[in-house]
This record gives structure tokens, C-alpha cells and sequence, in this order.
């Protein structure tokens, strides 16, 4: 299936960005998951302002979240772990807590596109994503192949496009 872009994105547009990874086990070391998003935003010209790990504790991700949205200086925050349905699993709930507009979509192509790689084990994903506070928040699972996945085929080609119509740009 082609690529369709239905709209012209500015080339020199540099969405302000913030990596959230969500695990009780992962560094800065071992983030490779995270290591992987920087890599490909900035690689797309894109800015990384904040650098977070954080254990998969609601309230913790909530502030951090609600910190990162209130900022002004974020644009998109993408986050990675915890989206399972595993006890210790509980990114989905906090994030899509503090959710004001969803984009169901998201998660519905996520888990689409992934079915055609890992099969029925696609329906535990519960990838999210919407605006909170006038930032747009991206919740995909921790692998490397998820992370790659959303970023390739849902983030990136729409990134400047979503952070344009939040800020009400043409």
C-alpha cells in the first residue's frame, strides 16, 4: 500500500518534541526503544526537548504528562511502555485519563498494521493518542518493532500536519 499524503507539510517545520519511556526495568542504557524515537525524529528534523524514564506508575505519569503539556514549549510528547494489560501495565489508563480530544484512529490503524505483523497478539495493544492541554501525546507499546511501526507509518507522516491543526495553522 502507497504512502498517501493528503496534505503539504513545511519542510523546515521543527515540531518541539518530549520521549517518554515507561518501564521498572529499562535505562538510558537499555532504552532502546526510546534511543530509537529520538533517533528518528531528529533525523526528521525535529527537536527533542525532554528525555524522561519513569517507572510505569500512575501518578507519576500523570504529573510528568501534565507537566510536559503544561509547558508550552512541547509540542508532541511520545510515549512508549506499559500499554499492555499487564498488572504493572497501566500507562493507557493514565494517559488516556488526561486526554481531552482522542484520536481513535490511532490506536484503531496501530493495532491494524501491527495484526499484520505479529497477528491476533495485535488486540492487547492499547496504543492512544489525543491532545492534552494543546499537546499532542502519542502512546505506543515498548518494543522496538511497535515504536518503529507507529513512527514509520503513523507519527512521522502526520506529525507536522496534527501539531499545525492544534496550533490552528494553516
Amino acid at each position: 500500500m502507497s504512502q498517501l499524503i493528503p496534505h503539504s507539510d513545511r519542510a523546515d517545520f521543527a515540531v518541539q518534541c518530549a520521549v517518554v519511556t515507561l518501564s521498572d526495568t529499562r535505562t538510558e542504557e537499555t532504552d532502546t526503544s526510546g534511543q530509537l524515537i529520538r533517533r528518528m525524529l531528529s533525523e526528521s528534523g525535529h527537536d527533542i526537548r525532554e528525555y524522561l524514564i519513569l517507572k510505569d506508575e500512575p501518578d507519576r505519569i500523570c504529573a510528568a504528562m501534565e507537566k510536559l503539556c503544561g509547558d508550552g514549549g512541547i509540542d508532541v510528547a511520545i510515549a512508549n511502555g506499559g500499554t499492555g494489560i499487564a498488572p504493572r501495565d497501566t500507562t493507557y489508563d493514565a494517559i488516556e485519563g488526561l486526554l481531552e480530544k482522542t484520536l481513535p484512529g490511532f490506536g484503531e490503524l496501530f493495532r491494524f498494521l501491527s495484526y499484520s505483523e505479529i497477528g491476533s497478539r495485535a488486540i492487547a495493544s492499547r496504543a492512544v493518542a489525543g491532545v492534552c492541554r494543546g499537546t499532542l501525546i502519542f502512546s505506543v507499546p515498548g518494543s522496538r518493532g511497535a515504536v518503529k511501526l507507529a513512527m514509520e507509518k503513523l507519527i512521522l507522516p502526520e506529525l507536522v500536519h496534527l501539531v499545525k491543526q492544534i496550533r490552528g495553522d494553516k
